[in-house]
Order: C-alpha cells, then sequence, then structure tokens
C-alpha cells in the first residue's frame, strides 16, 4: 500500500561490501528525503556511495543497516520474494547504455509493450499505454523502428519507455546522458522533464554531467558515503513593463540555493576546496556570531602539533604493548578499601 508521506527516505544507511578479508563501506549513515513528485539528482566524485544507494533503492541490492523506506515500503525487511516483486511494480531503470533495457531485433513499440506482456496486462490497455508512453518520448512516428535504424538519443528515449512500461512510482537513472552529446542531452533531459511534471513521477537521477544541475528541482552531493551538501532550484515570477502601469505576461526567473547538509549528530561535510583556500586541515576555530556560525584557520597550534608528533614518535618507539599484571594487585587493594570505607562485610 502506498504511503503518503515522502516517496523516498534513507535514515542512517549503511552499505558494507566484504572483498574477501578487507570489508569496503560504501555508505556511512546517509540520510536523504525525496519528494513525490521530485526531479533530483545525486552527483559525487567516483567511490563516494552514489551507485550503492542507486542499487539499494531499486532493490538491486541489500543495505547493511539503517532504512531504506521506498513508497512505504522498508527495503531491508523484504523478503526476497517482495523484493522481486518491488522491482518490478515500484521501479523503473534508466541505464547509461540504452542497450541493457533493449531487444535489438524488436522494434519500438514491441520493446516497449514487452514488459506489459510479462506482467499479464490486458490487450486493450496495453496498446493504449505503449501509443501513450509512446507519444510521451516523441516517438509514435517511429514505432516501427528497430534499434539499428534510431540514434542514441531516440534509443535512450525508447529505454524511457522501456522503463515506464509497467508504471513505476520512481524512475532511477543511471548517467542518462553520458554517452550523447549536448543537444541530443538536453532533449533526454526534457523528456524527463515533461513525464516528471505529466505523471507526477518521482526522478532521481546519478549523473557527473554539470548539464543536469540546472535542470533538475534539486542536486544532492555525496562525499564518503554521505550526504555533503544540497542546490535547491526555485522559480519565481518576474513581472515586466511597469511603464504603464499595466501588468504585462510574467516570466520565470530560476534562482539557486546551495545548503551543507547536517546529519543526526550536527555534523556537516566543508567543501574541500573551501578548506584548501584557508588552509584547513585537521583542526579549526569556530565561534557563533550574530550572523551565524563562523569556521576560521586554528591559530597557535605549533605546540599542540610537536605534542602530537612527540606522542606518535614515543608509541612507535615502544612497539605493542602488553598489560602488567599487577593490575589485579591495585584492584584487590582498591576493592578492600572500599569495603572498609562502607563497611562492606563487617561482622555484626
Amino acid at each position: 500500500m502506498a504511503s503518503n508521506g515522502p516517496m523516498v527516505l534513507c535514515d542512517g544507511l549503511v552499505k558494507i561490501y566484504k572483498v574477501q578479508d578487507l570489508e569496503v563501506v560504501a555508505l556511512q549513515g546517509l540520510d536523504l528525503m525525496v519528494d513525490r513528485g521530485e526531479f533530483m539528482a545525486i552527483v559525487g566524485p567516483s567511490g563516494s556511495g552514489k551507485s550503492s544507494l542507486m542499487n539499494i533503492l531499486g532493490g538491486l541490492d541489500r543495505p547493511s543497516a539503517g532504512k531504506a523506506i521506498v513508497d512505504g515500503q522498508d527495503l531491508l525487511k523484504l523478503s526476497s520474494f517482495a523484493l522481486t516483486r518491488y522491482r518490478r511494480k515500484k521501479v523503473g531503470f534508466v541505464w547509461q547504455q540504452p542497450s541493457r533495457n533493449l531487444i535489438p531485433y524488436l522494434s519500438v513499440e514491441e520493446n516497449v509493450e514487452l514488459p506489459m506482456i510479462i506482467a499479464g496486462m490486458p490487450y486493450k490497455e496495453r496498446k493504449e499505454w505503449t501509443r501513450e508512453l509512446l507519444e510521451a518520448v516523441g516517438l509514435w512516428e517511429r514505432r516501427r523502428h528497430t534499434m539499428h535504424q534510431l540514434s542514441g538519443g531516440e534509443q535512450q528515449r525508447t529505454a524511457i519507455g522501456v522503463a515506464l512500461a509497467n508504471k513505476p512510482v520512481l524512475l532511477l537513472a543511471d548517467e542518462p546522458t553520458g554517452e550523447v552529446d549536448t543537444a541530443t542531452a538536453h532533449v533526454i533531459l526534457e523528456t524527463l522533464r515533461y513525464l516528471n511534471r505529466e505523471y507526477n513521477l518521482t526522478i532521481i537521477v546519478v549523473t557527473h554531467d554539470p548539464r543536469i544541475a540546472d535542470e533538475v528541482d534539486r542536486v544532492v552531493t555525496i562525499r564518503d558515503g554521505k550526504t555533503s551538501s544540497e542546490r535547491v532550484r526555485r522559480l519565481r515570477a518576474a513581472q515586466k513593463g511597469e511603464e504603464s502601469g499595466a501588468e504585462e505576461a510574467e516570466e520565470e526567473e530560476v534562482s539557486y540555493h546551495e545548503y551543507v547538509v547536517l546529519d543526526y549528530a550536527g555534523r556537516l561535510q566543508i567543501p574541500r576546496e573551501y578548506l584548501d583556500a584557508l588552509g584547513i586541515s585537521d583542526r579549526a576555530h569556530i565561534e557563533l556570531t550574530e550572523e551565524g556560525i563562523l569556521i576560521k584557520p586554528a591559530v597557535g597550534l605549533d605546540e599542540v602539533a610537536s605534542q602530537a608528533a612527540r606522542v606518535s614518535e614515543v608509541a612507535e618507539s615502544w612497539g605493542p604493548q602488553t598489560r602488567s599484571r599487577d593490575w589485579k594487585i591495585r584492584l584487590g587493594d582498591a576493592g578492600r578499601g572500599l569495603r572498609h570505607l562502607f563497611g562492606i562485610g563487617r561482622k555484626k
């Protein structure tokens, strides 16, 4: 049953991969909330945890700990059968390579219709939904063409149609513009935006493409397995022609607001370029001002740094230490002292 809350809620999400004897922590307590009908992007450097998050939200992998709730279903608690049903009914995938969604010897129409046939959708409903999807992605006139007759952008739009064949509530797109030129990328993004508005479809895009940042409602940056910052796109009406006093047609102005994200413990990740510009490494000075919290490079740390280096040097020279046995004697003396002080065990 669908929930009235957010479409996606990740709370303290952890994912640990074990490779032979090594454990790799891909997600380290990630927090994320995505509203229903939101069109957002997730960005971050390689190894930041983007792909791990997408695999979990898509039901392709299970989290190690925390919560990953999509449309009211906690993915950590689903059985294998329920997780398969979730993938088939709740989520659609668009990959960087359209071939992962498409069968080359089938036509555009047949590719989009195939998931509906497998799902047992009635014939009339299937035909109507196929036409509606192909018109939405601008490919109805090319419905008889096979994949080798299409451009890269047309193949990707066909893949979007295939991803929506079973009417999912969440569309996950992994680098959908990664293999096309700028003009084609714009068409693909316009198609996603239209689907987002027309069907109130929740769309999450993982990308390295900076062009997408100006097309989506929100950009979330992930660093080291945690949400680091958000960039929110806001629209406001701008009026023109105030000379005559008559109101003319309004236009939309776009403004962007970037925020850093605090986790449950109040920690925040400051962009590395800011720290490098200020020369901040392991310590910083922080103070509360009337305008907010001020973070400055720490001063007078020469003595602290030298002490830390000295401790490290001495510890290394000592090598591994074993615990002394006289701790048992000291513990026994302490116990007798307490019994004497509080009168424990005295004969009356």
